[in-house]
């Protein structure tokens, strides 16, 4: 593995054995308070480092072992990916020992190397024995174990060989992941505002970039300036120990526990199903504590089925589909369940039998990153809103950023299709369904996914158009009564083109708004303004005539031509203005538009 490795040290009751030997594998000193090195007992996250042949840097988080500390223990191993268990050799196996690899099983490490201490003092055999035996049965499984005595130098350079094996094991990070820094300790520097540092378990920062505050996404703070391992850098790519050197309206709330993300792509949830490791859920306390990453946020356990449960924060966390965490139990001090994220974006339980039929939901979900399943349980999601979720999109869009499982969508078109044909059912004259209610109509949340759904498919055909959509009946069935009344306006404006109907001939014939719009609708008559109505084409004959005037002409002149009325007059050029057979000049004359496929001005226009 390139780049920067990081080890937690962790031990049991007594802490002399762990410490010492970090001191002694890096010269440097892990224990940053004056007391701790007085009492010999770490009591928060130490950072110190060294260099490996064949392994490059390696860092280590060096862990408080003491049981009251181990809310600090937690906030240092979250984003770490590999451990160095000490087990001192004339104490052997310790209730803190116990609690730390119960922490190691929660979180799913699974990179590890075992050092006996003190192996100048007791036979470290039954110890190395016992403590392989128990850690055999967790996570981590089967790891090299190496005597060491940190006062004599027996077993270091052993230790330094499996360390640098045990790093060429570790998975490559993703340094183009979006980043997600669980902070571990904040603090001020005169001259340049507030310094944070943490884990880099995947992703780069670099200077100049902008990362969001998980508390408040709207809060961004502006990186000033990089350190790894005291080393001032201008990019830091995973993993890695990083200081981060902070700017911006929300750098003076950073604290253990915040994160800094990148921002838009992640979603802070307060509810969350997730997956149990250890006891069942329906044994475990209403009221937990979880730790995730550097955080440790009280939780309310609701049980799903045996090993599935839904856990609702106390506050939000930038959390992810497959995130390994655990509950904790303070006041017990004990550790009562690992978990694998499942859904960050769980559905409501409000109705009755809604959480067993979601535990049988949930009993295939394994907490690996899947696509399809997502978006199968949502029907209609955005792919932003995925990968937001740790989820990659199984495929394209339908509409915008909307992706839609094939059969939901299937299953929306039939609707889309039977809301039209009931529409147009029940308004024969006016059987077009307006986008807007076929949206309310089939619970979309946004109009283009019904335009989407129109094109979906050819068969059965439906066709968009004016903000409505139509069937297979697009045309408006005209009863009888309007039939006639239509049939008749028809018959009068055959003998007087351009005379349009009063108004009171309109009514006097029972042909209301409605009815006239219906007969707009089927093709029957054409508007060519408010309550003028001619035959269809009479537009485009209209302009045949004012063509043989002589260019430009006059409202008037064009008047005595279609031998008609100001009121019809005046709204049929403007009819013919729009759709470009005629060219209005000034408030009196217009010109007739160039014929159709010739360019105006062109030769012979």
């Amino acid at each position: 593995m390139s780049g920067d490795v990081h080890v937690i040290a962790t031990a049991g009751h007594v802490d002399h054995g762990k410490s010492t030997l970090v001191r002694a594998l890096t010269g440097m000193e892990p224990d940053r308070w004056e007391e701790e090195r007085r009492r010999g007992l770490t009591l928060d996250l130490g950072f110190v480092w060294t260099s490996l042949p064949g392994a490059g840097q390696v860092a280590f988080v060096d862990v408080p072992g003491h049981e009251k500390l181990v809310g600090n223990m937690l906030a240092g191993v979250g984003p770490v990916p590999a451990v160095l268990i000490a087990v001192a050799a004339d104490q052997g196996w310790q209730p803190q020992s116990e609690e730390h690899l119960a922490v190691l099983d929660a979180l799913r490490v699974r990179h590890g190397v075992l050092a006996v201490t003190r192996a100048d003092l007791a036979d470290p055999g039954p110890v190395r024995d016992d403590a392989l035996a128990r850690i055999a049965e967790t996570s981590l499984g089967k790891v090299e174990a190496v005597p060491v005595s940190a006062v004599t130098g027996a077993g270091l350079d052993e230790l330094r060989a499996a360390l640098v094996r045990l790093t060429a094991a570790l998975p490559e990070p993703d340094r183009a992941a979006d980043v997600r820094l669980w902070v571990d300790r904040s603090f001020t520097v005169r001259g340049r505002g507030t310094v944070v540092t943490g884990t880099l378990a995947a992703g780069t920062i670099r200077t100049g970039d902008r990362l969001a505050l998980a508390s408040d996404g709207r809060a961004v703070v502006r990186v000033r300036g990089l350190q790894s391992l005291k080393e001032d850098r201008e990019e830091v790519g995973a993993a890695a120990r990083v200081a981060v050197n902070v700017h911006g309206a929300g750098a003076d709330a950073l604290r253990r526990g915040e994160a800094l993300l990148t921002p838009g792509r992640w979603l802070a949830t307060g509810l969350l199903d997730v997956r149990l490791h250890g006891d069942p859920a329906a044994e475990l306390p209403r009221h937990l504590v979880l730790h995730a990453g550097s955080a440790a946020v009280p939780a309310a356990v609701r049980p799903l089925g045996t090993e599935t449960a839904r856990l609702t924060l106390e506050r939000p966390l930038p959390l992810r589909v497959g995130d390994a965490a655990l509950l904790r139990d303070p006041g017990r001090h004990r550790i009562p369940a690992g978990i694998t994220v499942l859904d960050v974006r769980p559905p409501r339980l409000e109705r009755r039998g809604a959480g067993r039929a979601r535990a049988r939901e949930l009993e295939t979900a394994t907490g690996a990153p899947d696509g399809a399943a997502q978006v199968r349980r949502r029907g209609l999601v955005r792919g932003a809103e995925l990968l937001a979720m740790g989820v990659r999109p199984p495929y394209g869009p339908v509409a915008g950023d909307w992706l839609a499982d094939p059969g939901h969508w299937a299953g929306l078109r039939r609707a889309l299709v039977r809301a039209v044909e009931e529409h147009a059912a029940r308004q024969p004259m006016d059987p077009g369904l307006p986008a807007e209610a076929a949206r309310r109509a089939l619970g979309l949340p946004e109009r283009a996914l019904v335009r989407a759904l129109v094109d979906a498919a050819p068969r059965p055909p439906l066709e968009y158009r004016d903000g409505r959509i139509y069937g297979s009946a697009a045309s408006p069935r005209l009863p009888p009564r309007v039939r006639k009344a239509v049939d008749a306006v028809r018959a009068e404006l055959g003998t007087a083109p351009f005379r349009a109907p009063e108004a009171h001939r309109l009514a006097e014939l029972g042909l209301t708004p409605d009815a006239v719009a219906a007969a707009v609708a089927a093709g029957e008559l054409l508007r060519v303004g408010d309550g003028i109505v001619l035959l269809p084409g009479a537009d485009t004959r209209a302009a045949g005539l004012l063509a043989r005037l002589e260019q430009p002409f006059t409202t008037s002149e064009a008047r005595r031509a279609l031998d008609t009325t100001r009121r019809v007059v005046i709204p049929l050029l403007e009819h013919l203005d729009a759709r470009g057979l005629t060219v209005r000049l000034d408030n009196t004359r217009r010109r007739c538009g160039p014929p159709a496929g010739r360019a105006a001005g062109a030769p012979g226009g």
